[in-house]
């Protein structure tokens, strides 16, 4: 098994700025891609980023060169640098670990309002 603990969420205003953290524990593959999908109310779980073992992002079209997602594999983590946020970025955010089997964190809350 693999625990994920998610930090840095919070309440931000339009335009600021959070970053996300993901800290992988227990069976720890030598191969794992690392990523943030977040979920809004009445919607379905959609990307944000993912990261490969090699560090090859992708982004979904929305983040728009806003977000900037990065890995240190000696710490087992995964961050989310989230810039220039809009109101619409509001959901919550869950760090999935993909390797054997997929594992998803509990999801933190990014909160966009003035």
């Amino acid at each position: 098994q693999v625990q994920l603990a998610e930090s840095g969420g919070g309440l931000v205003q339009p335009g600021g700025s959070l970053r996300l953290s993901c800290k992988a524990s227990g069976r720890i593959a030598c191969i794992a891609s690392m990523g943030w999908y977040r979920l809004a109310p009445g919607e379905k779980r959609e990307l944000v980023a993912d990261i490969s073992s090699n560090n090859i992002p992708v982004y979904a079209e929305f983040v728009e060169g806003r977000f900037t997602i990065s890995r240190d594999n000696a710490k087992s983590t995964v961050y989310l640098q989230m810039n220039s946020l809009k109101p619409e970025d509001t959901s919550i955010y869950y760090c999935r670990y993909s390797a054997y089997r997929m594992f998803w964190g509990q999801g933190i809350q990014v909160t966009v309002s003035s």
